[in-house]
């Protein structure tokens, strides 16, 4: 194994872990109905699979090696693509949050609050009375209503389902901007 066929494994290696990662995102845009970026992000992704794949087919009878840097660069691209798209936390959740506790009520309205959108429904559980918030928002804003709801009981019970279709969703009103963000918002 010399030196160029190491550095074309890098680049190979690298090159699969962008276009991997492309196509999970890819992916997930296409399950959200982005089709712009899926569209977009599937012209790159497949531009360097083409680029990588013939590298690596012209070149394997003499370094099998690359076979190796590719099957690596796939699998780690899975994980990066994973890992970014929780970053990036594309889409929405439906939030069912059940609690036995009285005071549902304030749990919704402390939501509301803070700019979402609550039904409460009150129904009959295994032990008795409860009471189910519903809650529809964007994905990054799921650990903190869930972690709002878990302070205030901590022994709620909730379930999150990505929403695929919605109609009328209703963005939480935000509270005037300050400090450095006022300054950067009149731009």
């Amino acid at each position: 194994m010399n030196l160029l066929t190491v550095l074309t494994g890098i680049l190979v290696f690298l090159a699969r872990v962008t276009d991997v990662s492309l196509g999970t995102l890819r992916t997930i845009s296409i399950v959200n109905g982005r089709s712009r970026i899926a569209f977009a992000l599937g012209l790159v992704e497949v531009s360097i699979w083409l680029v990588v794949i013939s590298t690596v087919v012209e070149r394997m009878h003499d370094a099998p090696v690359l076979g190796l840097f590719y099957a690596f660069g796939f699998a780690m691209g899975n994980v990066v693509g994973i890992f970014i798209e929780k970053r990036l936390a594309m889409g929405f959740v439906a939030i069912r949050a059940i609690t036995v506790r009285e005071d549902g009520r304030e749990m919704a309205d402390r939501l509301r609050e803070l700019g979402h959108s609550v039904t409460v429904f009150t129904g009959e559980g295994m032990r008795g009375p409860v009471i189910e918030l519903f809650v529809v928002s964007s994905r990054r804003e799921q650990k903190g209503i869930v972690g709002l709801l878990s302070e205030m009981d901590p022994d709620i019970f909730y379930v999150a389902e990505q929403a695929n279709v919605l109609s009328g969703y209703r963005t939480p009103a935000r509270h005037a901007a300050t400090g450095w963000r006022a300054v950067v918002k009149r731009k």
